[in-house]
């Protein structure tokens, strides 16, 4: 049950969809932050002199943080008001955009990040929690709409709207860009939004919560760690195997407490199970290849920070006509067969962009990375459907969260492992130039670029994108495969005689946001 503050407030039909505006604002800058921060890694690597590691970590301390925060802070919302939580997590985003603008190392910049995920993972819960309370069901449909219009906005702005800002400005403006757009949402939520709880008061899995950030923490770090000290590494080896463990132990730890952060009787649906499955298998492949393409763009196709947005819209273009598509094509043939399809499309399209060479053509890349971009609208909306369908009205809001943050998760390890993958391979192909090699060619393909331009060196230039290409090829591959066993599951699922009760229109929409 949820208890309202202000019930006149939520009863104005004026100041309800104003409301909604302040919650699009929101949802808009989230939006917005992860495809600029694909945009604008080539430039930071130059600008922090980052190895190949630190890149992964800016994408994997938001990721991380957001996977292991998105349950807890929906918790934190119900138990202490979302208008409270939406308003710290506002301020938290913006404080923490102010710092990534603002860092002077990578290391700062890392732990800004981190910050950001945080405030991040706040904020979606709360905006989806207070839409059952502005909106009858009448409206929800319109106000999801809303709210999904604005994160699918990020997609096609954040890569033209960042590569133009870092070709004209100074890379700190792209994270500068979110301080006014919070600031007019912390107003107009302060003012517009009332306050709302749960009556409920049950009490917070703190051991959960430490266990579940620890463990993914420990296997992120060393995942990442092998890709830079090679994965025979015996600290690597330790970390991942710690971390492991310390997740094993969350399990059993949640299996046996009264309330616990994750309720694994969720996963005794299978619809839920195999849609969360799947729907995490698509996010580390997606997180990997938004890690890989822009490297790709500016590395081996020269292109500058505008250039690679341009280049980066065949994706987005996909993405949208999928998620348009699967719907309509759902209806008529059923959710197991857009699953299946989206798949396989998505493996053409990795599959296709594995043969790529330092001499492919534009027009390849556009064809691969459009192909990829309409396999991933077609199955992420589908698999999170098919999961939230067997949740009832009763636990709706916890299988969204859990969902999402398993799907944080699968990002996380996308980056992570293919990001590792791609640095091993990278090193090694550059091994036989031995000492001719510059120090700093070895760190990344950035800097590799870097220093072959430097030199006025043709010759380390053309070995620095074979090497970056072999790895990237690789880690497609692997991606493909992937996709193409995702396919085959898809296909397998069979529906039980007895469908679960669906969620409620508004619940089963809103995981789309995180995408």
């Amino acid at each position: 049950m949820t208890v309202i503050a202000d019930l006149s407030a939520a009863r104005s039909p004026r100041r309800k969809w104003l409301a909604l505006a302040s919650l699009v604002l929101a949802v808009l800058a989230v939006g917005l932050d992860g495809t600029i921060l694909s945009i604008a890694l080539p430039t930071l690597g130059r600008s922090f002199a980052a190895s190949t590691s630190e890149l992964q970590w800016f994408v994997a301390a938001y990721t991380l943080v957001f996977a292991a925060a998105l349950v807890p802070g929906g918790m934190l919302g119900e138990r202490y008001g979302r208008k409270k939580i939406l308003l710290l997590s506002l301020a938290l985003f913006g404080g923490a955009s102010i710092a990534c603008a603002f860092a002077p190392t990578a290391g700062t910049f890392i732990a800004a990040r981190a910050l950001l995920g945080l405030g991040g993972a706040l904020m979606l819960p709360m905006v989806l929690g207070v839409i059952p309370v502005l909106f009858g069901k009448a409206e929800r449909a319109r106000a999801i709409g809303a709210i999904s219009a604005a994160a699918m906005l990020g997609y096609p702005i954040g890569p033209l709207l960042g590569g133009w800002m870092l070709t004209k400005f100074d890379w700190s403006w792209v994270f500068l860009l979110n301080v006014p757009v919070v600031a007019v949402a912390v107003v107009a939520v302060a003012i517009l939004l009332p306050e709302s709880r749960s009556s409920l008061r049950n009490p917070i899995d703190s051991v959960g919560i430490a266990l579940s950030a620890a463990g993914l923490a420990l296997l992120t770090y060393g995942v990442i760690n092998a890709g830079g000290a090679g994965w025979g590494n015996g600290a690597a080896i330790a970390e991942m195997i710690g971390g492991c463990v310390v997740l094993a132990a969350f399990l059993i730890w949640e299996t046996r407490v009264s309330h616990p952060l994750v309720d694994l009787r969720l996963f005794r649906s299978r619809e839920f199970t195999w849609g969360s499955t799947l729907s995490t298998i698509v996010s580390f492949a997606m997180f990997g290849l938004l890690f890989a393409v822009p490297l790709y763009v500016q590395v081996v196709r020269g292109a500058d920070a505008q250039g690679t947005g341009l280049r980066l819209l065949p994706l987005i273009g996909g993405m949208l006509a999928g998620g348009t598509l699967a719907d309509r094509v759902a209806a008529r043939a059923g959710a197991r067969i857009v699953a299946c399809l989206g798949f396989a499309v998505f493996a053409g399209g990795l599959a296709l962009g594995a043969t790529t060479t330092v001499t492919t053509g534009d027009l390849q890349a556009v064809a691969w990375l459009a192909l990829c971009g309409l396999g991933l609208g077609l199955v992420l909306p589908t698999a999170i459907d098919a999961a939230l369908g067997a949740a009832d009205d009763e636990n709706s809001g916890v299988s969204s969260g859990i969902l999402q943050a398993l799907r944080g998760a699968g990002g996380v390890f996308g980056a992570a492992i293919l990001g590792a993958i791609m640095n091993t391979i990278y090193r090694d192909q550059l091994s036989h130039l031995g000492s001719s090699l510059p120090a700093s060619a070895r760190g990344s393909a950035v800097a590799g670029a870097d220093a072959a331009t430097t030199a006025h060196s043709p010759a380390l230039l053309h070995a620095v994108r074979e090497s970056f290409l072999s790895g990237m090829t690789t880690t497609l591959w692997i991606c493909a495969a992937l996709m193409a066993l995702g396919s085959v599951l898809a296909i397998a699922i069979r529906r039980r005689a007895a469908a679960a009760p669906v969620a409620p229109a508004a619940d089963s929409r809103a995981p789309e946001l995180a995408a």
